[in-house]
């Protein structure tokens, strides 16, 4: 058995040591990242099972590899070690669960970044001249790359300002965006059509050379190289997303870290966010997957890190991973397939969504026959035409989208995709959000839009209607029998009747779950009225904190842009639809209808003793759980944040306060206790 066990475990580690050098070395993996790391835990497993002392090369303890021959071996004063990875919520979730028992009763600050697809680089400055960029390497001794490194877009040759301490290693990840992916290989096109030509000339056979796959191995490839000017030409950039060595550096967190790397003239990776809660990162964590389509770099996941350095000194590290911090990763599927049309689809708030109709191609196991391509700036940024071929990509449970247009292989005759001029489904005029990217058709009587916002208002989290479907909202929309949102609650079953494929059994069960959504209260009804820039969450903390639609109507925008988590842009659309005669009208007709206008819930007491006031939160409470004061906090007109800055008010500050009680006392911020906060509730407003 032990024997058995002994051959397996030296198969995987043959087989995952060739993956590690054609990765790292070579820049042309094999498998997948999830592939990869399967493969990896499978190893581990059965290390484990032996029982027997796993040796350090073996790639369960190992980082990355070897540094490479040609290049000079630079030992990293602080070890360089790779993130473990999770690949679902769930994984997630425990990662949050173990890191708040280690540091059991102390708040935490989670910073969540943009894992970004490239090459890990460590970058030093001593008094703020650049010295050395070196690679990761094995996480001990990586390579010398100052020479490429110089080259990189956004590295600072110098660091700005004085306040950057004699010595500190910036650390980030070098990459390429898609455009000049797209850019290198029309050039590498070019380039074979040429040589080729002259081989024809000469008589004499030509190999081309493939075009490159993805940016990250462009990237790897690249940075390595002996010649620089190689590397400038492929234009390289820099994002900075964490520090190595340092001397005479007095931040204490990553956050604030953060902030003065950009002061140093350093480009921070962007979309940084930080929460006060693991539920508050969690539930970004879901949601941020579904924006990444607009950059133009290649992202693979997410990266969940504590701030405060203490802490992360507290909870150490494994042999290959800190424990501070983890990698949500998604797994990416790729495939080249060719547009065939581009249709516009209208959505329940009139905007306008461009779809690449595509050659079908399977991507992992999926018949993939469309792909959004979100907004027209989109197609403009990616010039999408009728006729490219496209690589497509799947990532996680997002929906498939077009990552690029591969332009080398593109026909010279294919016409730019022209903007729209009038709505498709209607011909009615369109207008293009203030500030934003979407056209929108703004006529309210458009059918599609009806469409979409009876399909939407009929939905699970809405008013949940069962039975009522898209194919009968379309019939009900074509033949007139609904043309609001009440005409629903008119429907008769001789109406019903008339639709295709709706007998009487069928119409009797529709008639009921009409009949039983009117009880479905102000949460949901909130949610099903498409208001824009509204969704569940919102429409749920505008039931509970109002409670009726009369009193959500007597609200001002002011006072609901107070409301942690609604902000100045929800409220300004919640009130303008309130005070609208369209908004006056759908809900008058609902509330006549018998539609249930009333929260199942009581609403918070309230006071506007907070009133335009920024609260933050930090330490642990005796008397209030974190989410029990920031409810307190919003339902007396403040607004509860998650960090320090000029714009705070007051600091209520409990036991074991770190980093933001600091930040407060340097501002001047005003500091309370709990019993203080308490008299501050109690007190008059002004």
């Amino acid at each position: 058995m032990a024997d058995a066990l002994r051959l397996e475990i030296d198969r995987l580690r043959a087989e995952l040591n060739r993956h590690n050098e054609l990765y790292y070395q070579h820049a042309a993996p094999e498998i997948s990242d999830l592939e990869y790391d399967r493969r990896l835990k499978e190893l581990a497993d059965l290390e484990e099972k032996l029982g027997e002392p796993v040796p350090d090369d073996s790639p369960t303890r190992r980082v990355g590899e070897a540094p490479v021959d040609r290049l000079t071996p630079v030992t990293h004063r602080v070890p360089m070690l790779s993130i473990d990875n999770t690949y679902n919520l769930e994984e997630l979730q425990e990662f949050f669960r173990r890191t708040e028992k280690a540091l059991e009763g102390e708040p935490i600050e989670w910073v969540v970044e943009l894992k970004i697809d490239g090459v890990a680089v460590s970058i030093l400055y001593e008094q703020g001249q650049l010295v050395r960029g070196v690679t990761r390497g094995n996480g001990i001794v990586g390579d010398d790359i100052t020479h490429n490194v110089r080259t990189v877009l956004g590295v600072p040759k110098k660091l700005a300002g004085k306040s950057a301490p004699p010595v500190v290693e910036l650390r980030g990840e070098i990459y390429m965006i898609e455009s000049d992916l797209v850019l290198l290989n029309e050039e590498l096109a070019e380039e074979n059509r040429r040589r080729q030509e002259e081989a024809e000339r000469a008589g004499k056979e030509f190999k081309p050379r493939p075009p490159y796959k993805n940016t990250r191995n462009v990237a790897a490839g690249t940075i390595r190289l002996l010649d620089p000017k190689l590397c400038r030409e492929r234009r390289l950039r820099f994002f900075c997303h964490g520090i190595g060595y340092a001397e005479g550096l007095t931040t204490k967190n990553h956050t604030e870290f953060l902030g003065k790397a950009a002061k140093w003239g350093a480009p921070v990776a962007p979309h940084i966010q930080s929460f006060p809660t693991s539920a508050e990162a969690l539930a970004y964590c879901e949601t941020v997957v579904e924006s990444l389509h607009s950059l133009d770099f290649e992202v693979d996941g997410l990266v969940v890190k504590v701030s405060d350095f203490g802490q992360r000194e507290r909870l150490g590290r494994t042999s290959k991973s800190p424990r501070w911090v983890v990698a949500y990763k998604w797994e990416k599927y790729e495939k080249m397939t060719t547009v065939r049309e581009i249709r516009v689809q209208v959505g329940k708030t009139g905007a306008l969504t461009p779809v690449a109709e595509l050659e079908p191609v399977d991507i992992a196991g999926t018949t993939v026959s469309r792909a959004s391509l979100h907004n027209f700036e989109e197609i403009a940024r990616k010039d999408v035409r009728v006729g490219d071929v496209v690589i497509v990509e799947k990532a996680g449970k997002v929906i498939p989208h077009v990552l690029r247009v591969e332009k080398h292989l593109r026909s010279d005759e294919l016409p730019e995709y022209p903007l729209p001029t009038a709505c498709p489904a209607c011909g009615g005029e369109l207008a293009k959000d203030e500030g934003g990217v979407y056209l929108r058709c703004i006529n309210p009587e458009c059918p599609a839009q009806l469409q979409e916002r009876l399909r939407y208002f009929a939905g699970r989290n809405a008013m949940d209607i069962e039975g009522l479907g898209d194919k009968v909202v379309a019939q009900l929309v074509e033949r007139g029998l609904t043309k609001t949102y009440g005409d629903l609650y008119r429907l008769t079953k001789e109406d019903l009747l008339t639709l295709d494929l709706v007998k009487e059994k069928k119409a009797e069960a529709l008639l009921a779950g009409i009949e039983a959504s009117k009880s479905r209260g102000l949460a949901r009804l909130l949610d099903g009225l498409a208001i824009r820039h509204v969704g569940t969450s919102v429409s749920k903390i505008l039931a509970r904190r109002y409670g009726t639609i009369e009193r959500l109507r007597a609200a001002t925008a002011e006072e609901l842009s107070a409301i942690h988590d609604v902000g100045d842009v929800i409220a300004e659309s919640v009130a303008q639809f309130l005070a609208s005669d369209r908004g006056k009208a759908i809900l008058d007709d609902l509330a006549s209808l018998g539609v249930k206008l009333e929260s199942d819930e009581p609403a918070v007491a309230t006071s506007q003793v907070l009133a335009g006031k920024t609260l933050v939160v930090t330490g642990t409470l005796v008397k209030y759980k974190r989410d029990e004061i920031k409810e307190l906090i919003e339902a007396h007109g403040g607004k509860a944040a998650g960090s320090v800055s000029k714009k705070t008010d007051y600091v209520v500050a409990g036991e074991a306060a770190g980093s933001k009680l600091d930040k407060a006392k340097e501002l001047g911020v005003p500091i309370l206790t709990e019993d203080e906060f308490e008299a501050l509730l109690a007190s008059e407003p002004g």
